[in-house]
């Protein structure tokens, strides 16, 4: 399963790992609080632990104080221009202006990955335009706000179908289908049993067709399952990074790459998508 993008295509063959990289300075676990030549030093490191592709934000998904077009401009333009000059790693931008999408593809992005639920049908229209590949997030109505008594009769059936709608809108406007991925948007506009729903069901969405990115790295579903705070949650991020993998999910969005590329291979070499990297125990003569 590859997914084209506007500078190639990415084969997910086997569980692909996306480094977060946030210009965002009230993110809830590692906010872009450092300057420019820092975050690029960071998202390289990224790559060097075994990130491939790079997922570049400015604006905080979760609840925050509004951010302007220039200012989401301002954060985001320098970040994907200076990285185009010295990686060839894709690029993803976390937006849902069509404005910041075009203007980041022009800079030497890739991919626009779409947390709004395609709230401007533009961002559609830009994509479809620059060849960026599309990720379309389910939110759940929940957009810079918590989820407040959410119901669902079955939470993996009607995200699969409010996706599958998306991805029909996204097509009409000319996306192709091989340039769209599909995140089920855990903790947006849901609870944690119904994340950890969307988990223990993840075939329900993979069974699409269709790549599916898992996004859960220092989540609430992991702090609330366990019990603990956002900066000791990486055990818990490992275990659903490696589910994903397992159940065939194609990305899995990451803080913590080193860790969970190494988890993650484990788990795909486990399922005979990849392949061990030095074996020789037994195998000489």
């Amino acid at each position: 399963m590859n997914l084209k993008h506007a500078r190639g295509v990415l084969s997910s063959d086997a569980c692909v790992v996306m480094g977060i990289v946030n210009r965002t300075p009230d993110s809830f676990y590692d906010g872009g609080r450092m300057g420019l030549d820092a975050s690029v030093a960071h998202a390289l490191a990224l790559v060097e632990q075994g990130a491939a592709v790079l997922d570049l934000g400015a604006v905080k998904a979760g609840p925050g104080a509004a951010v302007s077009l220039e200012q989401e401009m301002e954060r985001l333009l320098p970040l994907v221009q200076a990285l185009a000059e010295v990686t060839e790693t894709p690029l993803s931008v976390e937006t849902s202006r069509p404005e910041v999408a075009a203007a980041a593809v022009a800079a030497g992005a890739s991919i626009v990955n779409d947390v709004s639920a395609l709230a401007d049908a533009g961002l559609a229209q830009a994509c479809a335009q620059t060849g960026a590949a599309l990720i379309l997030m389910h939110n759940g109505g929940q957009l810079r706000g918590r989820p407040r008594s959410q119901t669902y009769a079955d939470v993996s059936a009607e995200v699969r179908d409010s996706l599958l709608e998306m991805v029909e809108r996204a097509v009409a406007t000319g996306v192709p289908t091989d340039a769209v991925m599909i995140d089920p948007g855990l903790d947006f506009g849901k609870n944690t049993f119904h994340s950890l729903a969307l988990m223990r069901e993840l075939p329900v969405l993979v069974d699409t067709g269709l790549p599916v990115l898992i996004a859960a790295s220092r989540k609430d579903v992991i702090g609330e399952t366990l019990d603990l705070p956002v900066g000791e949650r990486l055990e818990g991020s490992l275990a659903l990074a490696v589910l994903a993998a397992s159940a065939g999910a194609a990305m899995v969005r990451v803080h913590d790459v080193a860790s969970t590329a190494r988890a993650v291979r484990m788990a795909e070499a486990v399922a005979g998508r990849a392949l061990p990297l030095s074996p020789v125990r037994g195998l000489w003569d």
